[in-house]
């Protein structure tokens, strides 16, 4: 078991792809997974431009189905996984108060970034038990802290987004669960908050400015790369930025 294997849910752009090009060039295979399967190869084509070993995956972490499916096409080419990186990820509430905000768009919010990362998840652990060590990572976000969320001086006091907040906060959870339960089994499990990220997460356009304060991608997907490369297979259930730990 010399080569590692990763799988990246949502990698086809942003800090996703961001993930998968450092990852690779540190030797990884990639398995790039993308919900559309056009953008996903073209992703594959650059990374593979850049000598990288990398296979795109279709997978739909709203469907468990497609899910299943993604796991049989990894198994032709490995029977096990050593890193999974939830990073598919939404927010559709639009910065609409919690009064106002519609409970379809809060579900659709926890469709994808919970339930879907859940599943994810369960669908993959056997994978990841398979080899001879194993990390989860998951994309969460400072927004998704109870604590700063009721600190009014922290950055994000005032933001209104009930559904993706409490989707990441869910995260969390799931986080410190999966820990304890797999704390004696090689899998380490720790989520991430990227930051402030120049992409075109949460329906911002492609070709907008970069915003004062914003980062750019290599510093959004640097704190998932460390911990993915890193030989550290202790630190689990924590949650952490490029600064240091956070508060749930």
């Amino acid at each position: 078991m010399t080569q590692t294997f990763t799988l990246i849910t949502g990698a086809d752009k942003g800090i996703g792809f961001e993930t998968a090009k450092e990852l690779g060039k540190k030797g990884h295979y990639i398995f790039l997974g993308s919900r559309d399967l056009a953008r996903g190869k073209a992703a594959v084509q650059k990374l593979i431009s850049m000598e990288i070993a990398a296979e795109v995956v279709q997978l739909d972490v709203t469907k468990h189905a497609s899910l299943v499916d993604a796991r049989t096409q990894i198994l032709r080419k490995t029977a096990y996984l050593n890193i999974l990186i939830n990073n598919a990820g939404v927010a559709f509430d639009g910065h609409r108060e919690p009064s106002d905000l519609p409970l379809q768009v809060i579900r659709e919010d926890f469709e994808v970034n919970f339930f879907g990362n859940v599943d994810t998840t369960q669908v993959f652990l056997p994978l990841l038990r398979n080899a001879e060590w194993g990390k989860i990572i998951n994309l969460s976000s400072d927004m998704g802290s109870l604590t700063l969320a009721a600190d009014p001086h922290a950055p994000h006091y005032k933001a209104s987004a009930l559904g993706y907040q409490a989707s990441k906060a869910a995260v969390n959870f799931a986080t410190i669960c999966f820990s304890k339960e797999l704390a004696a089994s090689g899998i380490t499990v720790n989520s991430v908050n990227p930051g402030w990220t120049a992409t075109e997460f949460g329906g911002r356009p492609k070709d907008a400015a970069k915003l004062p304060g914003m980062q750019d991608v290599s510093q959004g997907a640097a704190r998932i790369v460390a911990l993915a490369s890193s030989g550290d297979q202790k630190t689990t259930g924590t949650f952490s930025d490029q600064s240091g730990e956070l508060p749930w």
